[in-house]
C-alpha cells in the first residue's frame, strides 16, 4: 500500500515539474499550493525532486558549453586579426575629411554671397508683383462701378467682376481692397437683381415662344419624313445626295431633324429657299447665358440652377395643361404637340450650349413627367372623338410629335404604344361610320336581281364585285344577275375601310407581317360586328318580307364566296403570303353563314305567321249536320299563298327550300290539330269533323305534289298523318281495331294519342246529347251507345296509365 503512494506521489512530482517547465511563471503560484496542500512532507520529497531536475539541467548545459567551446575561441581569434585593419582605416578616413574641409571653405563663402544677392532679387520681384497687382485692382474696381451705373451686364460679364474678385484675393492685406471689399457684397446684390430680371423676361418670351419653336420643329420632322421618301424613290433610281439638315444649329445625320429640301427634289421653291431656322434664330438666349456666368462668378451657381429648373418645371405644368376643347379640332392638337415641343427644344438648347445649368437626368425627368401626363391627356381626349378623319389627324401629329422629340434623344416608345390605344378608337369610329353606311345601303337596297342591260354595265358590276358565273355570262343581254346592288356596295365599302386602315398604319415603323395583321383585324371586326350586327337588325325589321329575306340569303352566299378574293386584296396590299403561319384569316365565313341561318329562322318563323295568320281567317261551323263537300276558302287561298311562296324559293339552297316547306307543312298540321283540340271549343257534330276532313285532304294533296323539290317518297305528307290517322279513326268509327292494336307498332292507329282520341269523343259525345248525333245508334240498338261509354272508360284508363 506504501509502494503505491510513493508511485503516486513520484507521478504527481513529475507532472508538476512538467507544468512548471512549460507554463508562464504567473501560473506558477497556483502549481506549488497544490505541492504544500497535498499530504504531509510531500514538498520536502518535491524538494528533492526538484534538486534532482536542477543538477541534470545543470550537466545539459555543461555538456552543451563544452560542445561550442572550440567554435566561440576561433571567433574570437579572427576578431583580433581584424583589430589591426580597422585601426588603420580609421586613420585613413580622418584624413580625407581633413582634407575635404579645407578645400570647401573657398566655396562656402561664394555660395552665401549668391545667397544674399538671390533673397534681395526676389524682395525686388515681390515688390514689382504686388505694385502690379494692385493697380489693375484699382482700374477694375473703378471699371466695375461705371458699368453697374449704366447697367451694361454684356461687358460685367466676361472681365472685370471675375477678374476682381480674383486678383482682389491677392491684395486684400491693403487697406484700399479692404474698403473695396466691403462694398462687393452690395455690388453682387446689385448684379444679381439684375440679371435675375432678364431672365425673368427671358422665361416669359420663351412661354411665348414655345409654340412658334415647336411648329417650326414639327414641321422640319415632317419635311424630312418627305425627304426620306424622295431619297428612297432616287435611291431606287440610283440618285442619291446625303442628307445635311439642322434643327439647333448642330448637324445631323440621321437623329436630329432639319431642312435640306431643295426645288428640284420637292417641287416646292418656296420651301426651299426658306433658310433653316434653329432655336437661336427664334429665341434670344444671352439672358440665361449672362446670369448663369455672373452667378458663377459670384459663387452662387448652384442657387441660379435650382431657381432656374424649378421655373420651367412650372411652365412645363402650365404647357402641359391642355384647352377643354382641345379634342374638336386638330388645330386644339396642333398647339398642344407645338407648345410641348418648343418647351424640350430650347430644354434640348440649354442642355448643350451651357455647362450643367440642367443635366440630362433633369430633362429625362422632365420628359418621364411631361410623357405621363400627355399620354393620359391624348387618352382622355381622343375617347371623345367619333370622327375618323379627326383620329387619323391626330395619329399623323402624334407621329410627327414623337419622331420630332426622338431626334432630339427622348425615349417615345410609349407614345408608340398608345397609338395601338388609338388605332383601337380609330377602328371604333371607323366601325361606327361604317355601320351607318350599310344601314343606308341596306335602306335603298330593292332586294331583286341586279338587271343587266348591256356588257358595258355588266363589266362594271363584275369590276365593282368578283361575281364569276359561266351559265349566266352565256346568256345573252339583257340578263339578271342573281345578287341584288347591296352587294357589290358593301364589297367595295369593306375594301375602302381597308384602305382606311391603311392610312393610320403608315408611318408606325411596323413591319409588313404587323400592317398584315392590324388590316386584318380590322376587317374581321368590320364583318363579325359591324356587318354582322347590320344584317341581324335588317332581318328582324318587321317590313322585310318572304322575298326580302331571299335575296339576303342570295346576297349572303354571294358575299361569303367574296371574302377569299378580300384575303387577296389585304395580301397585295401587304406583301405578305397568307400562308405564313401567324396571319390571321378572316372570319367573314362564319359572319355570313351566322346571318344566313338567322334569314334563314326567319323565313321560317314569318312563313309561319303568315300561316297562322291564315288559319285565323278560319270559320268552322262546329255544329253543322254534313259538309259543304268542298275544302274550306281559306285553305285554299292558304295553299295557294304556299306555292307561289315557294316558287320564289327556287333560287335558295335546297335544303333551305325543303326545311321551309317541311316547316310550313309541320305547322299548318299543328294549327290545325291545336284548332280541334282547343279547350274553348266544347262541341263538335260529325259533319264538322267530315268538312275538317277534306280540309286535311287539300292539305295533303299539296304535300304529295312536291311544292319543293328533293324530298323522298311521301316525306312531306308525313307532316299530316297524325291528323289523318286521328280523322281516320272517327270517320270509320273503328274504335275496335285502335283499342286491340294500341301499343303494338303495326297499329293502323299508331301515332293516335288516348289522350287527345279522348278529348275529341267527348266533345261529340256532349253534342250527341244535345242534338242527337247519335239518334241512330240509339233506334236501333241502345247497345252501341252502351260501346261508346265503355270506348270512353276504355280510353281513359289508357290514359291513366300513361300518366302513373
Amino acid at each position: 500500500m506504501a509502494e503505491n503512494e510513493t508511485l503516486e506521489c513520484i507521478t504527481e512530482h513529475e507532472r508538476i515539474l512538467q507544468e512548471i517547465e512549460s507554463t508562464d511563471t504567473a501560473c506558477v503560484g497556483p502549481t506549488l499550493r497544490s505541492i504544500y496542500d497535498d499530504q504531509p512532507n510531500a514538498h520536502k520529497r518535491f524538494m528533492e525532486k526538484l534538486d534532482a531536475r536542477i543538477r541534470n539541467h545543470d550537466r545539459e548545459i555543461e555538456k552543451m558549453c563544452n560542445f561550442h567551446h572550440q567554435g566561440f575561441v576561433d571567433a574570437i581569434t579572427e576578431l583580433l586579426k581584424v583589430r589591426a585593419d580597422a585601426e588603420k582605416l580609421m586613420g585613413q578616413v580622418t584624413d580625407t575629411n581633413r582634407r575635404l574641409q579645407e578645400a570647401g571653405r573657398e566655396v562656402t563663402a561664394q555660395t552665401e554671397e549668391v545667397i544674399r544677392c538671390r533673397i534681395q532679387q526676389r524682395n525686388m520681384a515681390t515688390t514689382v508683383e504686388k505694385l502690379h497687382l494692385c493697380i489693375p485692382v484699382l482700374e477694375m474696381y473703378s471699371k466695375l462701378k461705371e458699368q453697374l451705373e449704366s447697367k451694361r451686364l454684356n461687358s460685367l460679364m466676361w472681365t472685370p467682376l471675375g477678374c476682381f474678385c480674383c486678383v482682389s484675393g491677392r491684395v486684400s492685406q491693403y487697406r484700399f481692397c479692404q474698403i473695396m471689399a466691403e462694398n462687393l457684397p452690395r455690388l453682387r446684390e446689385e448684379i444679381k437683381e439684375i440679371s435675375m430680371s432678364d431672365l425673368k423676361d427671358f422665361l416669359e418670351s420663351i412661354r411665348k415662344h414655345s409654340d412658334k419653336v415647336g411648329h417650326t420643329a414639327m414641321r422640319q420632322a415632317q419635311q424630312h419624313r418627305t425627304f426620306n421618301s424622295a431619297v428612297a424613290k432616287q435611291a431606287s433610281m440610283g440618285h442619291y445626295t446625303k442628307p445635311v439638315y439642322s434643327l439647333n444649329g448642330r448637324t445631323h445625320s440621321h437623329t436630329h431633324y432639319g431642312r435640306l429640301l431643295t426645288a428640284d427634289e420637292t417641287g416646292d421653291e418656296e420651301e426651299a429657299d426658306e433658310e433653316i431656322l434653329t432655336a437661336q434664330d427664334l429665341v434670344d438666349f444671352s439672358p440665361v447665358y449672362r446670369c448663369l456666368h455672373i452667378y458663377t462668378v459670384l459663387g452662387d451657381r448652384e442657387t441660379f440652377e435650382n431657381y432656374y429648373r424649378k421655373q420651367r418645371k412650372k411652365q412645363a405644368r402650365l404647357v402641359l395643361q391642355p384647352q377643354a376643347n382641345m379634342h374638336e379640332t386638330v388645330e386644339g392638337y396642333r398647339r398642344y404637340f407645338n407648345q410641348i415641343v418648343g418647351f424640350f427644344v430650347v430644354e434640348d438648347h440649354i442642355l448643350h450650349a451651357t455647362q450643367g445649368l440642367v443635366t440630362r437626368a433633369f430633362t429625362d425627368e422632365l420628359w418621364n413627367m411631361a410623357l405621363s401626363k400627355i399620354i393620359a391627356v391624348l387618352r382622355t381626349h381622343s375617347s371623345y372623338c367619333d370622327d375618323p378623319d379627326l383620329v387619323l389627324e391626330l395619329k399623323n401629329l402624334i407621329v410627327i410629335f414623337a419622331d420630332t422629340l426622338q431626334g432630339y434623344g427622348f425615349p417615345v416608345n410609349r407614345l408608340f404604344d398608345l397609338l395601338f390605344e388609338v388605332r383601337d378608337q380609330y377602328n371604333e369610329t371607323l366601325l361606327k361610320k361604317w355601320a351607318l353606311v350599310f344601314r343606308w345601303i341596306f335602306e335603298l337596297d330593292n332586294y331583286s336581281p341586279i338587271p343587266v342591260e348591256t356588257e358595258e354595265e355588266y363589266i362594271l358590276v363584275v369590276s365593282r364585285f368578283p361575281f364569276h358565273d359561266a351559265e349566266i355570262e352565256k346568256q345573252d343581254f339583257p340578263k339578271k344577275l342573281p345578287m341584288s346592288q347591296s352587294v357589290p356596295q358593301i364589297y367595295t365599302q369593306v375594301k375602302e375601310l381597308i384602305y382606311a386602315s391603311l392610312k393610320f398604319s403608315e408611318s408606325l415603323h411596323r413591319s409588313s407581317t404587323e400592317i398584315d395583321d392590324m388590316l386584318r383585324k380590322s376587317t374581321n371586326l368590320l364583318l363579325t360586328r359591324t356587318l354582322s350586327s347590320c344584317l341581324q337588325n335588317l332581318i328582324k325589321k318587321p317590313h322585310i318580307g318572304l322575298t326580302e329575306l331571299v335575296q339576303i340569303i342570295i346576297n349572303t352566299t354571294h358575299l361569303e364566296q367574296a371574302c377569299k378574293y378580300l384575303e387577296e386584296f389585304i395580301t397585295n396590299i401587304t406583301n405578305v403570303s397568307p400562308e405564313t403561319v401567324h396571319t390571321t384569316r378572316l372570319y367573314g365565313l362564319s359572319t355570313f353563314k351566322d346571318a344566313r341561318h338567322a334569314a334563314e329562322g326567319e323565313i321560317y318563323t314569318k312563313l309561319n305567321q303568315k300561316i297562322d295568320e291564315f288559319i285565323q281567317l278560319a270559320d268552322y261551323e262546329w255544329g253543322m249536320a254534313e259538309s259543304d263537300g268542298r275544302a274550306s276558302g281559306y285553305l285554299m287561298d292558304l295553299i295557294n299563298f304556299l306555292r307561289s311562296t315557294f316558287q320564289v324559293f327556287t333560287h335558295l339552297p335546297g335544303k333551305v327550300a325543303q326545311t321551309a316547306c317541311m316547316s310550313a307543312c309541320k305547322h299548318l298540321s299543328t294549327s290545325l290539330m291545336q284548332m280541334l283540340l282547343d279547350t274553348e271549343l266544347k262541341q263538335i257534330s260529325m259533319g264538322a269533323i267530315q268538312q275538317f276532313n277534306l280540309d286535311v285532304i287539300q292539305c295533303e294533296l299539296f304535300a304529295s305534289s312536291e311544292p319543293v323539290p328533293g324530298f323522298q317518297g311521301d316525306t312531306l305528307q308525313l307532316a299530316f298523318i297524325d291528323l289523318r290517322q286521328l280523322l281516320d279513326l272517327f270517320m270509320v268509327w273503328d274504335w275496335s281495331t285502335y283499342l286491340a292494336d294500341y301499343g303494338q307498332p303495326t297499329s293502323k292507329y299508331l301515332r293516335v294519342n288516348p289522350a287527345t282520341a279522348l278529348a275529341l269523343l267527348e266533345k261529340m259525345k256532349d253534342t250527341s246529347k244535345k242534338n242527337n248525333i247519335f239518334s241512330q245508334f240509339r233506334k236501333n240498338d241502345r247497345d252501341k251507345q252502351k260501346l261508346i261509354e265503355t270506348v270512353v272508360k276504355q280510353l281513359r284508363s289508357l290514359v291513366n296509365g300513361m300518366s302513373s
